[in-house]
C-alpha cells in the first residue's frame, strides 16, 4: 500500500499532460491532435488521470436536452475554428470535446444551461485567435486529477446519466472524495462515426485520488493497478 501511494504521488508531482498525436491512446479518436494523460492508477470499475493545465475555447447553450444544447453550441464553436476569430484563422479540431453537467434531478421540460468546451491545438495554446462571438469565450482550465469511467456507443442524455452514476457510486463505495453536483462529459469521436465510439465520464478528484477495487471500503486495502 505504501508502494502505491508513493508512485501516486510521485505521478501527481511530476505528471504533464499534453496535446499530442491521437494515436499515442489506445481507443479511437477522429481527430490528429488529443489532449493526452498520465494515468495514476486503474481498477476494476474506474483509472485515475492527471491533466495538465490547458486552454479551450468554450460557450453555453440552454435547452431542455444535452442533444438539443450540444447541436447550438458545437455550431457555435465549429464557426470559430473554422474562422470567425479576429484573425480569421482555421483552427484544427481536436478531442476530447466537453460537455459540463450538472448532477440534478429536473423534470424533462425544465431549461438547462451545458456548457461545451473545444480544447486548443497545441499550435494556439500560448496565443490563441480571440472570438468574435460574444457567446464563444477562451479558457484556460487548471492542472486537475480526474477519476474516469470510459464507455462505447452513443453520448445519449440517459447514456451519460448511466454512466455518471455508475461512476458516483463506484466512487462513494472506495471512499473517494470528488466535487459532487457535476461532471463532465467527454467525446471522441464524430457524428459519422458509427463504430469503435469512445467517450468517457469525469469527476474531479479532491485531495489524494483513492485507487481501491470495488471490493474495499476505503484506500487501505487495495488491488488497483499504478502505472508508471
Amino acid at each position: 500500500m505504501l508502494l502505491l501511494v508513493l508512485v501516486g504521488v510521485l505521478l501527481v508531482i511530476t505528471a504533464e499532460a499534453r496535446i499530442g498525436s491521437s494515436s499515442e491512446l489506445d481507443f479511437n479518436v477522429d481527430t490528429e491532435q488529443t489532449l493526452l494523460f498520465d494515468v495514476i492508477c486503474k481498477t476494476d470499475k474506474y483509472e485515475v488521470r492527471s491533466y495538465d493545465s490547458e486552454k479551450w475555447v468554450s460557450t453555453e447553450a440552454s435547452s431542455f436536452s444535452m442533444e438539443f444544447a450540444s447541436i447550438t453550441a458545437f455550431r457555435r464553436l465549429f464557426k470559430y475554428i473554422a474562422g470567425a476569430n479576429e484573425e480569421g484563422k482555421k483552427v484544427e479540431m481536436t478531442a476530447p470535446v466537453l460537455m459540463e453537467m450538472e448532477d440534478v434531478d429536473r423534470p424533462f421540460w425544465e431549461t438547462v444551461v451545458y456548457p461545451m468546451s473545444f480544447l486548443l491545438p497545441a499550435e494556439h495554446q500560448e496565443n490563441p485567435p480571440k472570438p468574435t462571438d460574444s457567446n464563444v469565450k477562451l479558457r484556460t482550465f487548471p492542472k486537475m486529477n480526474v477519476y474516469v469511467l470510459s464507455y462505447g456507443g452513443w453520448m445519449t442524455s440517459l447514456n451519460e446519466k448511466s454512466k455518471a452514476k455508475a461512476l458516483s457510486k463506484a466512487l462513494d463505495d472506495a471512499g473517494a472524495k470528488y466535487i459532487k453536483g457535476k461532471h463532465y462529459a467527454a467525446g471522441y469521436n464524430s457524428p459519422m462515426t458509427l463504430f469503435n465510439r469512445h467517450n468517457e465520464v469525469w469527476y474531479v478528484v479532491e485531495g489524494d485520488p483513492v485507487c481501491a477495487s470495488s471490493g474495499s471500503s476505503s484506500s487501505e486495502e487495495t488491488d488497483a493497478t499504478p502505472v508508471s
